[in-house]
């Protein structure tokens, strides 16, 4: 068997595919990857979307897990209180009388308080009926003895009347040694289940707040039913087996639900939100069917509209014209396309190519000339005429490098116009630009005079850029500087001096390789303002020793 070339190989599959064939293949490679980019989208949006639903329950449980945790500080308050007065008043043997006149109880959330005796029975009460109760075979009561400390018990049943209660314990051997009371405080269920109210507002979510055996204190929406009853068993476990908070997807029998929960510190009571996974996900499951049923209309269209379209009547204009493009945009603006190569349907577009290649190529010498005009344009100032911060900025860069490798001084004064705010108001804004175009005006004169560079740093604030030039000759150009914008007596009522004045900051360095440019500024600056200390319409130098080369410093 004869051994086929590369060359002979491609031949053979161009002679057995037609243009039909070869843009079916063009349109499938051109779908396929919109379909998979569209499907990594939306299976994104899916996990974006699971993620910020999460975050949104673990958010709201902390919220609940806190405001229960701060009715329990309130509580272990209480109890604690209590417990002192207790530990007082059992040396008179009239604690009973002593503890019900000291303390008040007016939270709603406690609807007794009790004080139960070295033999585990109640010894004093709020309400009279729980007197002589015996709770000494009462898990919550061990543990307060054992741990000498705050203890929250899981739901219990009164022995008096059979309700479901919830009850905070604390001994008062946490506050003395061998005090052998116990002070007990019972809640209001009803109470405490009001602080999940809010969660009513989020429509689909569920809420419980459940005790250590995994039985239902509270629950919203607000269900009887289940009040005192075990929690959902998977539920339960996972966040007992995990952290304090955490979040999961677990499948229960009314389906998969998202979870999140937070235990309340210092106790065995978490605070559990869910929404069932499937509502969550349904409209982006709709959002995924709708995007493939469009995504298949797509390809069938692309795929027909690839099989009625041939190479003659496309790729080959469409090759001349792109050829055309090609060498217009590699610069030869005297490309165009032929229309007589082309069919009757492209000449329209042959013949707009050509209009439009002229008009980019006189567009284009448009375009420089006002390229230029426009970088002259941006570093001028329009109401004093001299260079805006911009051309500042990139003529200071210029200057420090040019007077480093000269090992030159390079100086700099900042010049505010004084109490222009005040001249602004009396006189008005026209007449404040007015004024700053003469002080632009003088400014560019002085700055001709001097070889230096004026610009104006903005608002009522210039500076002028002198290099090679000593710290006295600054100084003098500064005070030559301020007289002469004194001199022009432009009238400044509201000002001390009764017209228009300045204060001039001037700095100068020789620029060394460990300095940058914005400390000349900073140390000009600082001089302005020592300058504006005095009372301003002075000149103010940095802090430098006579010396050079100096480093740059603030003004002294």
């Amino acid at each position: 068997m004869p051994r086929l070339s590369f060359r002979d190989l491609a031949s053979r599959l161009k002679s057995s595919f037609g243009i039909r064939q070869r843009l079916v293949v063009l349109s499938l490679i051109l779908v396929v990857p919109l379909m998979l980019d569209r499907v990594m989208v939306l299976e994104h949006t899916r996990a974006n979307q699971t993620r910020i639903a999460t975050e949104d329950l673990t958010k709201l449980a902390r919220q609940t897990a806190a405001a229960q945790r701060d009715v329990m500080s309130s509580v272990e308050a209480v109890l604690h209180s209590a417990a002192y007065i207790q530990v007082a008043a059992e040396q008179t043997g009239q604690s009973c009388a002593i503890l019900r006149a000291s303390i008040r109880i007016e939270m709603p959330w406690i609807i007794s308080l009790s004080v139960v005796g070295k033999n585990g029975r109640i010894s004093c009460s709020t309400m009279p009926n729980y007197i002589g109760l015996d709770i000494s075979d009462r898990p919550y009561y061990r543990q307060a003895i054992e741990t000498h400390g705050f203890v929250l018990s899981d739901l219990v049943i009164s022995r008096l009347n059979g309700h479901p209660l919830l009850l905070a314990s604390y001994p008062t051997s946490a506050i003395a040694a061998g005090s052998p009371s116990v002070i007990l405080v019972g809640l209001n269920m009803e109470w405490i289940g009001g602080l999940m109210t809010s969660l009513a507002e989020r429509p689909g979510v569920e809420a419980a707040l459940i005790d250590g055996r995994d039985l239902v204190l509270a629950s919203q929406p607000a269900d009887p039913d289940t009040f005192g009853k075990p929690y959902a068993g998977l539920v339960a476990e996972a966040t007992k087996s995990a952290g304090d908070t955490g979040s999961a997807l677990i499948a229960t029998p009314r389906g998969k639900r998202l979870i999140s929960w937070a235990r309340i510190a210092d106790t065995g009571t978490r605070m559990i939100v869910s929404i069932d996974y499937e509502s969550l996900m349904a409209p982006i499951k709709r959002d995924i069917q709708k995007a493939y049923l469009q995504l298949a209309f797509v390809a069938i269209l692309a795929l027909i509209g690839a099989w009625f379209v041939g190479e003659q009547f496309i790729i080959r204009p469409i090759r001349l014209l792109t050829g055309m493009a090609n060498r217009f945009g590699q610069g030869d603006r005297a490309a165009r396309a032929t229309a007589r190569e082309l069919p009757a349907e492209f000449k329209p577009l042959a013949n707009a190519f050509n209009a439009m290649a002229a008009q980019l190529a006189e567009r284009e010498r448009e375009l420089i000339a006002s390229n230029d005009h426009l970088t002259v344009m941006a570093s001028i100032d329009m109401v004093s005429g001299l260079a805006n911060r911009r051309g500042f900025q990139a003529r200071l860069e210029f200057e420090w490098l040019r007077m480093h490798q000269l090992q030159a001084p390079l100086a700099l004064m900042m010049i505010d116009v004084d109490y222009f705010k005040l001249y602004n108001d009396s006189y008005g804004h026209p007449e404040g630009d007015a004024c700053l175009a003469r002080i632009g005006d003088a400014l560019a004169r002085i700055a001709n005079e001097t070889m230096g560079f004026a610009a104006r740093y903005g608002g009522e604030e210039f500076c002028l850029l002198l290099p090679n030039i000593d710290r006295p000759r600054a100084l003098e150009i500064g005070e030559a500087l301020r007289q002469r914008i004194e001199d022009m007596l432009i009238p400044h009522l509201t000002s001390d001096f009764g017209r228009v004045t300045v204060s001039v900051g001037v700095s100068l360095a020789v620029p060394q390789s460990d300095q940058r440019p914005e400390e000349l500024v900073e140390a000009a600056d600082a001089a302005l303002y020592a300058a504006k200390h005095r009372g301003r319409n002075s000149v103010v130098g940095h802090g430098l020793p006579e010396a050079l080369p100096a480093p740059v410093s603030l003004a002294g």
